[in-house]
């Protein structure tokens, strides 16, 4: 382990290209004293707000917390949600922005209300469509122009319009032209397809099941079954390498024809919000530093069991995971 605190200092100073969804996670905070004499729902007292970045944004947060050096792409709409967002990942070190501005759809905006550490509701501000061909195009140029000092590219999808196949696709070739590995986190719901020809595709085992495209109704289900997932996986979207996150059952690693499982620690769970985003982070710096696919998930690994202990889209800093390890 030593190897790898060590290790934690060479992420430092790598530039990640994030292009996808990108949102604004809010959370209000209070005590349920009484029922409401309106309909049989508790009262949330509401104590505190809080006001975090969301989906891609917080693969970006994590990035910078890092002290990684993101350039974070995505849609926004013309509303307070844009301006609060872009002032939290300015606060959080996340300078470099290209927003395309969609008066069309709002931002992203998940509401989560919390008594203690249980989520009582979410409400949810979205649309759900892809973009208009203008907006896709203003978008990919200013990938064109983030690529330019990029390590590693990160396509990260949350199923809500804004990467496409299209844009998917010319993100992949044109990273590919540049020498630039791309990291893909899929969203359950987008055609493995889609991501063709990633260096990396990184699913939950849900998703990994869903993506595979396979009649699970016919698999035995058993403990060979994640390696049919995955090989069918790997087979269809042609890319380099698969790392699929289980949970306490640790991550899978699929590999140069090999498979190669990567424990993880039990700890205490709060919140699993955004853990995916921070291992992807961390996934994306330790590849940008050369490190090994193992390495690199024994690292992310461990910056989400510090994450899962808080409440709310909370970056992992390098000394929370020195101390993880």
């Amino acid at each position: 382990m030593s190897k790898l605190k060590t290790s934690i200092k060479d992420m430092e100073g790598r530039r990640i290209v994030i292009l996808g969804d990108v949102g604004l996670d809010q959370y209000l905070m209070g005590d349920v004293r009484r029922i409401s004499p309106e309909a049989p729902v508790p009262v949330i007292e509401v104590a505190e707000e809080d006001n975090r970045p969301g989906l891609a944004a917080n693969v970006a947060q994590n990035v910078a917390a890092l002290k990684g050096h993101p350039s974070l792409l995505g849609v926004v709409g013309e509303d307070s949600s844009a301006q609060i967002l872009t002032a939290l990942l300015k606060k959080e070190g996340v300078t470099d922005l290209g927003w395309v501005t969609d008066g069309d759809r709002p931002t992203t905006r998940k509401v989560r209300v919390m008594s203690g550490q249980h989520h009582m509701v979410r409400v949810d501000f979205e649309k759900k469509s892809f973009l208009s061909a203008s907006a896709e195009a203003e978008l990919l140029k200013k990938f064109d122009q983030s690529l330019k000092s990029a390590d590693v590219v990160v396509l990260q999808d949350y199923g809500k319009g804004v990467l496409s196949e299209s844009l998917c696709q010319a993100a992949i070739e044109r990273a590919k032209e540049n020498g630039i590995p791309v990291l893909v986190d899929p969203h359950r719901t987008t055609p493995i397809q889609y991501y063709k020809g990633a260096d990396l595709i990184k699913p939950n085992r849900d998703e990994a099941y869903i993506l595979s495209g396979l009649n699970l109704d016919e698999l035995r289900m058993g403990p060979d079954t994640i390696l049919e997932v995955g090989q069918a996986l790997l087979e269809k979207s042609q890319a380099k390498s698969l790392a699929i996150t289980q949970g306490s059952d640790g991550v899978m690693i699929f590999e140069n024809g090999k498979v190669e499982t990567i424990p993880t620690e039990s700890r205490q769970v709060f919140d699993v919000t955004g853990a995916g985003d921070t291992f992807l982070a961390v996934m994306s710096l330790a590849i940008a530093a050369k490190m090994s696919l193992a390495d690199a998930a024994i690292l992310a690994n461990a910056a989400s069991g510090v994450v899962v202990g808080k409440v709310g889209c909370h970056p992992c800093f390098p000394d929370e995971l020195e101390a993880a390890l």
